[in-house]
């Protein structure tokens, strides 16, 4: 299953690479793709994670959830 995340608040390279490692420490992900100008994550799920998982990671992160939608 895969998952687009609209993310808010990423500017340049290195919020993209933060975003990527935290949604990749969550169990159950498989492969994350940020995309900064589309200001999105997509993310590849090789388990059951909850989209509240999800948002809890990015926002830990620093940036803002706008959506989580399953594509």
């Amino acid at each position: 299953m895969k998952k687009q995340i609209n993310i808010e608040g990423m500017n340049c390279g290195h919020c993209v690479k933060h975003v990527e490692e935290a949604l990749k420490e969550i169990s159950g992900v498989a492969n994350v793709e940020v995309s900064l100008e589309g200001k999105y994550a997509t993310v590849e799920l090789s388990g059951d994670v909850e989209d509240s998982k999800l948002k809890e990671a990015v926002e830990e992160a620093g940036y803002d959830v706008i959506g989580i939608k399953s594509i």
